[in-house]
């Protein structure tokens, strides 16, 4: 039991995301050694488990206060705020452990350095993301430095990197954005509003009436829809000004990117267009915009490497996995 309260507290359902997120940077780069790749994903992991446990114990004040977030270890009490500490501690050591060891057997220690930019990043953001507005830009960029970390396991040196490392960089970045600004200001606006987070959702005028009614400005849906629309043409950016020549390969990358896109975009009209503030439902639909969103950047890669399409699978496989084992769910992880 006390096992999946910690794995609830890691937020699990969503750590196959992160966990990819360096293994993308080293692919971006031609790796395709799995041992290389799989020391890359475990430091993601851990890395994963630091941030999302730090951000519930910097947030306790105000989550405390929210009713549909009671199945939050810290807000529950199944776990202490001690043994959290413990255990963001725990994960943070683990993850620098890999990477040390993964850098003695490559040689190449410069990453260890972009890797703690990452974790300084993520913790100034868990700190201060709810105290001021825009905070998520450094969610991005700790995002935006794990992926830089994975390239850089390669080389020594920033300026060998290739274009097409600093786009899925870019791209990284861009999505986690969207997610913190878009979908994870929506489903906290209520008790943010209340308890006087400041939000982006927040300081554009996202409102739940006392009638339950959700209240979304034109203003915030603009910002929205743009945002994934500077992510679906950037993540065609690569076939114009990195790979080479012309393959037939590419009509079937672009048709699936092409799909990819159009289900984010009708997702996130179905969230940002909802009549009734209804948590439960915006899990749902948050949970399957986190797979389709993701989806991007590995089928893009196709076209360097055709088998980085089964990476699709392991971020929607760990999420419903997660959410049937600790919640009893498919798409609703109920600490989200």
């Amino acid at each position: 039991m006390q096992v999946k309260e910690y794995l609830k507290l890691a937020r699990s359902f969503n750590s196959f995301l992160t966990g990819v997120s360096p293994v993308m940077g080293a692919i971006a780069m031609g790796v395709s050694d799995l041992s290389h790749l799989t020391l890359l994903f475990l430091v993601g992991f851990f890395g994963h488990t630091y941030g999302f446990v730090i951000n519930d114990i910097f947030d306790y004040e105000i989550d405390k206060h929210n009713e549909e977030l009671k199945d939050r270890p810290l807000i529950s009490g199944t776990i202490s705020m001690k043994k959290a500490w413990l255990f963001a501690v725990f994960a943070v050591i683990m993850s620098f452990m890999i990477a040390g060891y993964l850098s003695y057997i490559t040689q190449k220690y410069f990453p260890l350095v972009i890797l703690f930019s990452s974790a300084l990043t993520i913790t100034f953001y868990d700190k201060v993301s709810k105290k001021l507005p825009l905070m998520d830009i450094f969610d991005s960029l700790a995002v935006f430095l794990l992926i830089l970390y994975g390239a850089t396991t390669v080389t020594n040196n920033l300026s060998d990197l290739t274009t097409l490392a600093w786009i899925v960089c870019l791209l990284g970045a861009i999505q986690v954005f969207f997610m913190q600004v878009v979908p994870g200001g929506l489903k906290d606006i209520k008790n943010d509003y209340e308890k006087g987070a400041k939000t982006v959702a927040v300081k554009m005028g996202v409102r739940v009436t006392e009638e339950g009614l959700l209240q979304v400005p034109l203003g915030y849906k603009t910002l929205a829809y743009l945002i994934q629309l500077l992510d679906i043409g950037f993540v065609f950016l690569p076939f114009i000004i990195v790979f080479k020549g012309f393959s037939s390969f590419y009509y079937l990358i672009w048709v699936l990117l092409g799909v990819i896109g159009f289900l984010m975009l009708f997702v996130s009209h179905k969230f940002l267009n909802m009549k009734y503030f209804e948590r439960d439902k915006m899990r749902k639909l948050l949970g399957s915009h986190f797979s389709i969103n993701f989806a991007l950047v590995p089928v893009m890669l196709m076209a360097l490497n055709p088998w980085t399409i089964l990476i699709v699978f392991f971020p929607p496989l760990g999420f419903i996995l997660s959410n049937l084992v600790l919640h009893g769910t498919l798409l609703q992880p109920k600490t989200m």
